[in-house]
């Protein structure tokens, strides 16, 4: 991990400067095409000299800087247009703390100020104004380039948000809560991006349990010998074709305060993925280092669940493999007997992912017992055929732990989108030889087929599964997201755990 994340602890502040004394490099003020959105007489002024230019007008993406102006102390002003009021939610927000941080990293400044928005026509509560800003602040000044030998960008040292005097205080403990998440957030986007050859399943595993010992969590790592004494054979056949052995990470936190209900997590962490004896194409291969992105999510949120103290029991188990064609490994037509005593037959070792889950789920609710139990996954390209890669799919037989997650997502803008998981569909699994097939007999319908291969194996458990294929990795960095991993599920999980 970079050494970024030991700085970010005290990065972000809260600040009430008058704005006519304040000495700072940069002000960045966010602007409403069509509303007064700030309740300051001097930001008003300002705003106002910025919409007698022509070219700015508060629309969405428009930008302007004054410099060295006499109503603020501040070496520049840059006003970012937010678009119509209508428009303006809690991801507008965040995406402009983002851009807004990312823009003063290109041109080199060390320290920020951003206004606030607390007027009186802003409709979404002060708590989520404040939460999305330093959301999007925070997640935004991140940089991944620890494989670069020229550091071309560096975060920022300091980001004051700019608010009312009275809403220090009390916004304090926010700023905390929203500062351990996001940094979980980043610990888990940097583990996505790591390249396969820095993370194979013993480095991966080493790397998970030198955070998790700092936060005093309970750790147990089950290596290739324990796994095979213990029947993790579906596991153990996904790892066959590689040098490297798997490995299994156990993470548990049990708070004094905390009751006897425990949630699960559960992540796959294949750390690369050449689809075996059935290789993938060029151009499926090249992103397949985030295929562990399950495993990062689950790993960081045990992790941040610990820093904030939560009161809640959670258990994380997440199996790490890597999945590589040689001599050694699986082949179409294999039959494994997975750890619950089911037999698979392996109709594509591509469909990897599935096989380390049975065994890690079956484990957990052998073990744990859990009151509800979550896996998340890259696990089908069919999810984002059918999302894009924007949303993740979220698929269970109970609806109440679907629609809390589906929550979940839409407060963190975690997007997923509940799909359907037919009885019917089941017949699409059904194997001559075994008891069940780990692909469908049909090319459709994959992240259905997927998760309803998954529940043969969670017998009456309160259990969801999430598909973060498509939302796992950007190609292409967004508002207050580089390149690379996105730490897609700290922010949600954080926000679920004691609402189920």
């Amino acid at each position: 991990m970079t050494s970024q994340l030991k700085k970010m602890k005290n990065m972000l502040k809260l600040t009430s400067i008058d704005l006519k004394k304040v000495k700072t490099e940069t002000l960045i003020i966010p602007v409403c095409e069509d509303k007064t959105i700030h309740d300051s007489p001097t930001i008003s002024l300002l705003i106002k000299k910025a919409k007698q230019l022509k070219e700015f007008t508060g629309k969405k993406d428009d930008k302007v800087i004054f410099y060295d102006i006499k109503e603020v102390k501040a070496k520049r002003v840059m006003f970012l247009g937010l678009g119509k009021l209508e428009k303006i939610d809690a991801e507008a927000l965040r995406t402009f703390a983002g851009r807004a941080v990312k823009k003063c990293m290109k041109i080199n400044l060390t320290e920020v100020l951003l206004a606030g928005p607390c007027g009186k026509n802003i409709k979404i509560a002060i708590a989520s104004v404040l939460e999305a800003l330093m959301e999007g602040a925070f997640l935004g000044n991140h940089i991944f380039d620890k494989y670069k030998k020229e550091k071309k960008l560096k975060p920022l040292k300091r980001i004051n948000l700019l608010v009312k005097a009275d809403m220090i205080k009390k916004y304090n403990k926010l700023l905390t809560r929203i500062s351990t998440v996001c940094a979980g957030t980043i610990l888990a986007r940097e583990w996505v991006s790591t390249p396969s050859n820095y993370k194979r399943p013993e480095q991966f595993t080493r790397s998970i349990v030198a955070f998790a010992k700092k936060e005093n969590l309970t750790v147990r790592v089950l290596n290739e010998k324990a796994l095979k004494q213990k029947g993790f054979n579906a596991m153990l056949a996904v790892a066959a074709g590689s040098q490297s052995k798997a490995r299994m990470v156990i993470l548990e936190y049990n708070p004094k305060r905390a009751g006897k209900k425990r949630i699960a997590l559960v992540g796959k962490g294949v750390t690369f993925d050449s689809g075996g004896i059935n290789l993938k194409p060029t151009g499926s291969l090249e992103g397949m280092k985030a295929d562990m992105s399950g495993a990062a999510a689950v790993a960081a949120t045990l992790i941040t669940a610990a820093r904030q103290k939560l009161d809640v029991r959670v258990v994380g188990v997440i199996p790490i493999v890597e999945n590589m064609p040689s001599g050694s490994a699986c082949r179409p037509g294999d039959i494994v007997k997975s750890y619950d005593g089911k037999t698979v037959e392996i109709g594509n070792t591509d469909a990897e992912g599935r096989l380390i889950l049975i065994d890690a789920l079956s484990f957990c609710i052998k073990k744990y017992k859990p009151h509800t139990i979550i896996d998340i996954a890259t696990l089908t390209g069919s999810c984002v055929i059918a999302l894009g890669e924007k949303i993740a799919g979220v698929l269970s037989f109970d609806d109440e732990l679907a629609k809390a997650i589906e929550l979940s997502g839409e407060k963190t803008h975690e997007r997923c989108w509940r799909l359907p998981m037919p009885d019917d569909y089941k017949e699409l699994l059904k194997s001559d030889l075994a008891d069940i097939k780990n692909i469908s007999s049909s090319r459709w319908g994959g992240a259905i087929t997927g998760a309803l291969f998954l529940s043969e194996f969670t017998e009456n458990a309160r259990w969801a599964h999430i598909d973060i294929a498509g939302p796992a990795y950007i190609k292409k960095g967004d508002g207050y997201c580089g390149a690379g991993g996105t730490g897609f599920g700290v922010r949600l999980f954080c926000d679920l755990l004691d609402k189920i």
